[in-house]
């Protein structure tokens, strides 16, 4: 699949994802999709949102890590090979 192909499919999800999402912003006195919005339902969704970013970055940095250990054990072993 192409790099065009691909966004335009992603383009297409995230469309499709915010019209279907659109009828419970529209919704009357904070009744949404949820249900009643107040202090306490924001309150756990801020928190549950840091708690996501944090586990992301944290996770990610991991994979990173792992990845560019893999390449050096790689290069080093090139670099054996090379010699011999």
């Amino acid at each position: 699949m192409t790099r065009a192909r691909t966004f335009i499919a992603l383009l297409a999800v995230t469309v499709g994802a915010l019209l279907l999402g659109a009828q419970g912003a529209m919704a009357a006195d904070g009744v949404g999709l949820w249900g009643r919005t107040d202090d306490k339902v924001i309150t756990y969704w801020g928190f549950a949102l840091l708690v996501f970013f944090a586990v992301i970055v944290i996770g990610l940095s991991m994979l990173q890590n792992r990845l560019e250990s893999r390449k050096e054990r790689e290069r080093e072993e090139l670099e054996r090979l090379r010699r011999d």
